[in-house]
């Protein structure tokens, strides 16, 4: 029997974000639902993000402080989760915020159709008063979602044809989760992987779920990009951490074996490494056009990047897409490079580039 008035547990990862902690628990303390607890995970901060728990923990009751040492996000996010003693679980990250009815919209038709997860919107609120803030919709059509209904949408649930057309959203802190089914699924959790990371929780808790449902027109989660986030810096690993996604998505795949997603996750895997010769040019622009050429080159040419241009099965691809795609297919790096760079303050001003991934 369905309890009415189930605990939900609010894990929330934390490190290094004094600026932005105190905004995030208060949102969360504000929500409008009764039986909430708050689990503040200090993943090791080295600033004052750590002594800030600590007082919101004395303060309050029904907040939880754990320190451990720094293992990254999915480490402390995991961490959170087995101490939750919530019936649910949803995630805010400690540099966001949510509006106060976020979680009682959300549990309200959770409880109402018995759902293993409830889905809801994001809002992208950027520190860089040039940007406008700017709302992600779920894919998802419908508010309720049968398991029939979920294995329909599994053709199309990673890749639907179109450049990164993801059916399932992968961000975790827009969904409320049965902890039990959450908890599950955390074995899938490689803590290595540092792109992408909310994809191999919410793809394998996806293709066990009996029920999902969608709050919808509802944009509750305030997704917070700084001018450093926007700004970044050049990551030389980037395409390793591309192709460990990728595998982590076919080995779940294979795992769970309810259906083949071999054709979408190479699809997926190839769409990210776009963003992989994004990030080579724009942020790795200053080591020089030959060098960044070169680099460019070593990318395409990759094995297992060579497949997917080779392969992949988008068809809903837009005229751009296709353009940079051939010449990644033809070698025609030189021009990959100027492209991304006329382009990228047309990205920057849209947003584009921060998505959650």
């Amino acid at each position: 029997m369905e309890n009415n008035n189930p605990k939900i547990s609010v894990v929330v990862p934390v490190y290094n974000v004094e600026a932005y902690l105190n905004r995030c628990v208060d949102s969360i303390l504000d929500q409008t639902v009764e039986n909430l607890e708050i689990i503040l995970v200090d993943d090791g901060s080295t600033d004052g993000s750590g002594k800030i728990c600590d007082e919101y923990g004395e303060k309050y009751e029904q907040i939880r402080v754990h320190h451990k040492t720094n293992g990254g996000l999915t480490s402390a996010w995991k961490c959170g989760v087995n101490l939750a003693s919530g019936e649910y679980v949803g995630f805010v990250d400690s540099d966001d915020w949510i509006d106060s009815h976020m979680y009682e919209r959300m549990l309200c038709l959770a409880l109402q159709e018995s759902a293993d997860v409830t889905v809801c919107g994001l809002v992208f609120d950027f520190e860089d008063p040039k940007i406008p803030r700017r709302e992600e919709i779920s894919n998802f059509g419908k508010e309720v979602y049968s398991r029939e209904e979920l294995e329909a949408l599994f053709p199309s649930l990673i890749n639907d044809g179109r450049f990164f057309g993801r059916t399932l959203q992968p961000a975790r802190v827009t969904k409320l989760f049965r902890t039990e089914l959450i908890r599950k699924n955390m074995k899938y959790c490689e803590e290595g992987v540092a792109l992408g990371e909310d994809m191999q929780i919410t793809f394998p808790v996806l293709l066990d779920t009996r029920k999902l449902c969608v709050v919808r027109d509802f944009y509750p989660y305030h997704y917070w990009i700084n001018n450093k986030s926007i700004t970044g810096k050049y990551d030389r690993d980037y395409m390793e951490k591309v192709k460990l996604l990728a595998s982590r998505l076919q080995f779940i795949s294979r795992e769970k074996g309810v259906y083949d997603f071999s054709d979408q996750i190479r699809n997926d895997f190839l769409s990210m490494t776009v963003l992989t010769v994004k990030n080579e040019i724009y942020r790795n622009y200053k080591a020089g056009r030959k060098r960044v050429t070169a680099n460019v080159k070593r990318i395409c040419e990759d094995t297992q990047v060579r497949e997917a241009l080779e392969r992949h099965t988008m068809d809903r691809l837009s005229l751009s897409i296709r353009l940079y795609l051939r010449l990644m297919k033809k070698g025609h790096y030189s021009l990959c490079y100027w492209l991304v760079l006329v382009f990228f303050k047309v990205n920057y001003y849209l947003g584009r580039e921060y998505k959650r991934q």
